[in-house]
């Protein structure tokens, strides 16, 4: 659920950031109805998901949620650090979030016709309510995590993550700072293996 993470380390190719985006919608065989270029951008989301549920700092993240939230511990941190990435953006981007923000918007929405039944129904609420620009307060972080709460099968108390965030704030923190660096570098490296000989070389 970490929208905002995952477009960050897209790096600028379209089809990259559209297929990052919208991996979580796409299920079994339907991957194959995209271009090559998407279908990277949908590795690269599973194999960022892959690397971030394996890391230490964010295994203990997790545990130190799940006596509350159970198996919800991991969708939660997701968004504390979606929290953190907009609240410090300025020390990981030049970039101002609202125009990132507005620039992803625009990216996506050109290419609205080749996205998921269940990405085209979430994108306009999205945009109306600047989700990605809103993780970064506290306000937006709860409407986000209570809207989550609504829409589980089950009670998970994640309206409650926010305070919780706010009790602990410094621990999530320094999980996040010692992190996302790592994060970072095996994106980039990722995406600069897709270029090597063999691999899709418009990315």
């Amino acid at each position: 659920m970490n929208f905002l993470a995952h477009l960050y380390l897209s790096g600028e190719n379209h089809e990259l950031i559209i297929g990052n985006f919208i991996a979580d919608h796409v299920k079994g065989n339907s991957v194959a109805l995209f271009s090559e270029g998407v279908r990277a951008g949908i590795n690269l989301h599973r194999a960022i998901d892959q690397f971030t549920d394996q890391h230490q700092v964010v295994r203990s993240a997790v545990e130190h949620l799940r006596p509350d939230y159970r198996k919800y511990a991991g969708v939660i941190v997701d968004m504390y650090f979606d929290h953190f990435l907009a609240s410090g953006w300025s020390k990981w981007s030049g970039e101002p979030l609202k125009i990132f923000t507005a620039r992803m918007y625009d990216v996506l929405m050109k290419s609205f016709s080749v996205l998921p039944e269940r990405t085209r129904r979430m994108l306009p609420h999205m945009m109306e309510h600047d989700w990605l620009y809103n993780y970064g307060n506290f306000e937006g972080l709860h409407l986000a995590l209570s809207g989550m709460a609504r829409r589980t099968p089950f009670s998970s108390n994640m309206e409650t993550a926010t305070r919780k965030l706010k009790g602990e704030y410094s621990f999530y923190a320094n999980s996040f700072e010692q992190f996302f660096p790592e994060l970072i570098a095996f994106a980039t490296l990722y995406r600069e293996e897709m270029v090597a000989p063999g691999q899709i070389s418009n990315l």
